[in-house]
């Protein structure tokens, strides 16, 4: 029998909401405020959060901000209950790990979904914890003194399922930590004055996104937008930077991956600046190769291939065409699939 906590001040909802799931087969938990509901949840670990976002003691974010400090609570699914339905409350409880909302009044289904579907998914972090999360080959090798540590605070972390197009972070937003990609795809991208895109980094499972952020500026410098359906997984930067002052071996680590990452943008500049419209695209599929897929094939849209090499959209059709006519690549719709790599590394400018 699964356990549900309710965290409500209005005691109306929460004996309702308590009977409809007692109804449905469920263990449930009761709290009538926020400081009684972390108690509750530290000490009985149910399987699942409803919680109110506006209560006295405690509100809902101070509550989901204790739990996620904690290694015993903070991979619990967490549902907000709010009568409040404002782009910027929805924004700060998805930021701050929380895994969905309930608008009241819900009827009973809603609730039932809403719960089911977050059970379900949680059941699948088994398949997470794999090859994606503990092979950390880039970050820590065995010989690592701060490995082990590393691979506890991943494992302790909730993962946060993003849909295609959903907002990881957005420029200018203050570093909440690294992010880690168990599954999917995460771009970064800056939006140049007359509303262009330019995509400035693609990110794959096992890749971390936002270390920039975390280590050499107070803001976001860049968006980051999951290019489709994926799951990620925070490390908070308290925890980081804990990590980093105790294990120099793994701050040299992120440190050669923030270099990487400043040379990749470097050298995208100066393919911006000197290389011609074909070398441009040559080069970026065979980033693309590299990147998002292991096989010469991969799937990327008109839109997104020229916010990589800086060029509009129908340039980027006219060079696609040229380069499936010469027998460089095969194409169907957004599907792209290398014919002949050497070529393309030997493309001339």
């Amino acid at each position: 029998m699964k356990k549900i906590l309710i965290i409500e001040d209005n005691s109306d909802i929460r004996e309702g909401t308590a009977e409809i799931l007692e109804l449905s087969g469920y263990q449930v938990l009761k709290a009538e405020n926020g400081k009684t509901g972390v108690d509750l949840a530290l000490s009985q670990r149910p399987d699942l959060i409803l919680c109110d976002i506006m209560m006295p003691e405690l509100d809902g974010y101070g509550v989901l901000y204790l739990l996620s400090k904690s290694s015993e609570s903070a991979a619990i699914p967490f549902i907000f209950l709010t009568a409040k339905t404002e782009r910027l409350d929805l924004r700060k409880g998805m930021e701050m790990g929380a895994d969905d909302y309930l608008t009241k009044p819900f009827d009973d289904m809603e609730l039932l979904h809403a719960i089911e579907c977050r059970l379900q998914k949680q059941e699948k972090l088994a398949s997470y914890y794999s090859h994606s999360l503990f092979n950390l080959e880039r970050l820590a090798s065995g010989q690592l003194r701060g490995s082990a540590e590393l691979k506890l605070l991943i494992a302790g972390r909730k993962i946060r399922q993003i849909k295609k197009k959903q907002a990881l972070y957005y420029e200018g937003d203050d570093p909440q930590g690294i992010y880690l990609v168990l599954e999917g795809g995460i771009k970064t991208f800056k939006l140049t004055e007359d509303g262009r895109e330019l995509i400035t980094g693609l990110y794959k499972p096992e890749d971390y996104v936002g270390i920039n952020g975390l280590l050499i500026a107070d803001a976001q410098a860049e968006t980051a937008e999951a290019l489709e359906d994926s799951a990620v997984c925070l490390l908070p930067k308290e925890m980081i930077m804990n990590l980093l002052t105790r294990y120099p071996d793994i701050s040299q680590q992120f440190l050669k991956i923030l270099a990487n990452n400043i040379r990749e943008k470097e050298e995208q500049l100066l393919q911006f600046a000197y290389q011609s419209v074909r070398k441009r695209m040559s080069q970026v599929l065979l980033r693309l190769q590299i990147q998002l897929a292991p096989a010469d094939e991969f799937k990327i849209s008109r839109d997104e291939l020229a916010a990589m090499a800086g060029m509009a959209t129908e340039t980027v059709s006219r060079t696609l065409t040229d380069f499936k006519e010469e027998g460089l690549i095969e194409r169907n719709g957004s599907q792209i699939r290398i014919l002949d790599t050497v070529r393309l590394q030997k493309m001339k400018n």
